[in-house]
């Protein structure tokens, strides 16, 4: 993965978060030597909380994301799961968006496993709740389709970003497109020329 992040990072001139198989220290030092700004951590955080905690005293909470994947309960209630979405915690998702944070979290890549794919739009709900619950940004993810989906999860949804992989990867829209569109509503992106 460090060979990958070297490469990227010589291409790409924004921010690089790398996530995946980030345990230690040791682990988040090669990531961030490679060329990353940023680690991101979820199943190895929930398994061992204080990593969370080594990580930003040694890097800095600028340097460390927790991502969160969530799965709706019931009403007003998720669950936290890792290992790709497919184990249950029985952590209440919210609860350990504030944890984290506590624990030294820069930022939260907060997935709506209900949504992810779908492209029906972001679980605002679930954004509002965790955004409402930190002082941190929240970067929401799962279910970008349209514009509008960002402007309701940037605005209704109280998220700080919004993520998107579909709708580049199959052509629907083009990133500059989908940044001219927010800029039209108002919403602060920085424009390429």
């Amino acid at each position: 993965m460090a060979d990958v992040v070297a490469r990227t990072s010589r291409k790409v001139f924004i921010p690089l978060a790398v996530g995946g198989g980030i345990r230690s220290i040791a682990d988040a030092r090669r990531i961030l030597m490679s060329g990353a700004d940023k680690v991101s951590v979820n199943t190895a955080a929930v398994r061992r909380p204080e990593l969370i905690t080594e990580l930003s005293q040694e890097f800095g909470t600028q340097a460390v994301v927790l991502a969160i994947d969530a799965r709706r309960q019931g009403p007003g209630q998720w669950h936290v799961y890792t290992r790709g979405g497919r184990d249950d915690e029985g952590m209440d998702a919210v609860a350990w968006a504030a944890r984290g944070e506590a624990l030294g979290a820069g930022e939260i890549l907060l997935t709506s496993m209900d949504t992810d794919g779908v492209q029906d739009g972001f679980d605002c709900p679930l954004t509002r709740a965790v955004s409402r619950a930190t002082h941190i940004p929240i970067i929401a993810s799962g279910g970008a389709g349209t514009p509008e989906h960002f402007i309701r999860v940037l605005t209704d949804g109280c998220a700080d970003a919004a993520l998107a992989a579909s709708i580049f990867h199959y052509g629907t829209y083009t990133v500059n497109q989908l940044k001219e569109e927010l800029d039209k509503r108002g919403i602060p992106v920085r424009l390429t020329a």
